[in-house]
């Protein structure tokens, strides 16, 4: 033991009662413009650029799987009547930039190429 300090019978981290939170914890992998992303409502995730404007609601039906607190519901291969609803916020973002340097050597070749992939921003409102 420490000097100075002195063994007790009583603990001195006593046990709480625990709270939870009143909530659904659900989750689902959802195939969103040829990708797969593990989704909840209120996520917001960066998916290949989609054809719809900022503040658009988009749907996605080809979900692989729903996880609802533990009851697992797998497609075959997409749950059937499982819908992903998700509002676009943001359909101008772009992603790092990718530098793609190619070089011969001793020809004195190089080349560097860039390129920026387009993304929209979009939030997961509900998982049906």
């Amino acid at each position: 033991m420490a000097k100075g300090l002195q063994k007790s019978g009583t603990s001195v981290y006593a046990p709480q009662a625990q709270t939870y939170k009143s909530f659904v914890f659900m989750y689902a992998i959802v195939d969103i413009a040829g990708q797969q992303f593990k989704v909840e409502a209120g996520n917001e995730i960066f998916v290949n650029r989609l054809a719809a404007a900022k503040d658009d609601s988009v749907e996605f039906d080809k979900v692989l799987l729903i996880d609802t607190e533990g009851q697992i519901q797998l497609g075959n291969p997409y749950v059937k009547g499982a819908v992903v609803k998700a509002t676009v916020l943001d359909d101008e973002a772009k992603a790092d930039k990718v530098l793609v340097f190619k070089k011969i050597r001793r020809k004195g070749f190089q080349k560097l190429n860039g390129h920026r992939q387009k993304l929209s921003k979009i939030r997961i409102d509900a998982i049906a």
